[in-house]
């Protein structure tokens, strides 16, 4: 499992035009499902991610998590985070998980999310999507799990 963080102070996602989900201050997550992921991958990137200091503190320093000012989290699925771009100048896709695995796998990751208490807005599985993003520093983290 791979997932790309960046902290907002707002994001959201828009799917043939139509506004999809929305969030202010918080985390947008890229969520990329690989071959071979199973609950325990996301049970922990999950459990990374919400805790993970990376917002100010009254000092100016990270060292407050996504729980600690109550922020919000938009989870947008983005396979392209598997591709493998090691040969040749088209990426291979060969380690992403099946669709239907993925999505499955990408629900608990939501639903995990929920499970803290975080508010949370998602894209939609396997669509074009428009991602919009006001980065928060930019403040930009890669989680491998």
């Amino acid at each position: 499992m791979k997932v790309l963080i960046q902290r907002v102070k707002k994001a959201s996602v828009e799917v043939d035009s139509k506004l999809v989900s929305q969030i202010s201050h918080g985390i947008l997550a890229f969520v990329g499902v690989e071959k071979g992921d199973k609950q325990e991958n996301i049970d922990k990137a999950v459990k990374k991610i919400v805790n993970l200091r990376i917002f100010p503190d009254e000092n100016g320093k990270m060292n407050k998590s996504l729980l600690d000012v109550q922020g919000e989290m938009l989870i947008v699925s983005q396979f392209t985070l598997c591709g493998d771009c090691k040969k040749g100048t088209r990426p291979s896709f060969d380690n992403s998980a099946p669709p239907d695995v993925a999505k499955s796998l990408y629900e608990e990751f939501v639903n995990g999310v929920n499970n803290f208490g975080i508010k949370t807005g998602t894209g939609v599985f396997g669509a074009m999507m428009d991602v919009s993003l006001i980065n928060d520093g930019p403040v930009t983290f890669h989680i491998s799990c």
